[in-house]
């Protein structure tokens, strides 16, 4: 299995400012990859590096092995972006065959994916006429129609209703059965969480964690557990394993670092013990851990 995408020690300066602080990252044949992080922790500057938008500082980025900052590499990246327009003359099948055109392929290759986003039934409609959940599947359409060795997604799913959405996804699935690289930017968490192979965390400029989703769980000690019981929550904060525990009405909350043994402590004392749920950390609350809530400047 080869590299689709290779970021090597990068970094980026806007004059006194530090965008990016020597980040690395790879995605191999195949793999999804979720970049998160809090707004100004530097993904922009990192996207726009990878697809060849602005020249690091320093650094090397290599996209299917060549540099993104040259047409001919250019043409195996498919990138989707927000809230991109279109022109008011061209219909859907245009703008699609004038994408497939541009990364060397042909009418086929733009009905192919005009068939995957199920736009084929509007293709002959004006693309600026499109809803926007439309006008997002036609982007989508856009970003696949050059069989890339690389898709760059920035929020992708948003404006899609959850048929939509499901069938992005699967979509996807395919494209990568076929060795095709996907590097996602979002702000929805467990979307991400519940597609990607890896997650890789940046804040400040760096990559503070990168792991499965599950790993990344984990970072975080403990579980939470909540019920509705009578035990006083002091009887409970003095129990081997606990972290905190606070009750709010006749619900009490607990943090622990094993659940079962403080599962086992609460129905010893409460026989009428009432909706127990035991949860891990979500990877939102990784996320929020991770990364800081100083005032950002980067992008």
């Amino acid at each position: 299995m080869s590299s689709v995408l290779a970021v090597n020690n990068l970094r980026h300066r806007y004059g006194a400012v530090e965008a990016l602080a020597g980040v690395s990252l790879s995605i191999q044949e195949g793999e999804f990859v979720a970049l998160l992080g809090p707004n100004g922790a530097g993904k922009t500057t990192l996207v726009r590096s990878i697809v060849g938008l602005i020249k690091p500082t320093s650094g090397t980025v290599t996209v299917a092995g060549g540099d993104p900052a040259k047409a001919i590499v250019r043409r195996r990246l498919g990138v989707v972006q927000q809230d991109v327009g279109f022109p008011r003359t061209l219909t859907v099948a245009e703008v699609v065959e004038g994408a497939a055109a541009r990364a060397g392929g042909d009418p086929a290759t733009a009905q192919r994916a005009l068939d995957e986003m199920g736009l084929d039934e509007v293709r002959k409609r004006r693309a600026s006429d499109l809803s926007g959940g439309q006008q997002q599947r036609l982007q989508l359409a856009m970003g696949l129609v050059g069989d890339p060795a690389l898709l760059v997604l920035d929020e992708p799913t948003v404006g899609l209703d959850v048929s939509a959405r499901r069938a992005f996804w699967l979509t996807l699935a395919e494209r990568r059965r076929g060795g095709t690289g996907i590097l996602l930017t979002t702000h929805i968490v467990e979307e991400a969480a519940a597609v990607a192979d890896r997650v890789v965390v940046l804040d400040g400029g760096r990559v503070v964690a990168e792991g499965t989703p599950d790993e990344l769980r984990r970072l975080l000690p403990g579980r939470r557990i909540s019920a509705r019981t009578r035990v006083p929550v002091e009887a409970i904060r003095a129990v081997d394993d606990v972290v905190s525990a606070s009750a709010e009405a006749d619900r009490m909350v607990i943090t622990a670092i094993h659940a079962e043994p403080v599962v086992r402590v609460l129905l010893d004392l409460d026989r009428d013990l009432r909706d127990l749920e035991v949860a891990t950390p979500s990877l939102d609350e990784v996320l929020s851990e991770l990364t800081t809530d100083r005032e950002r400047v980067a992008a």
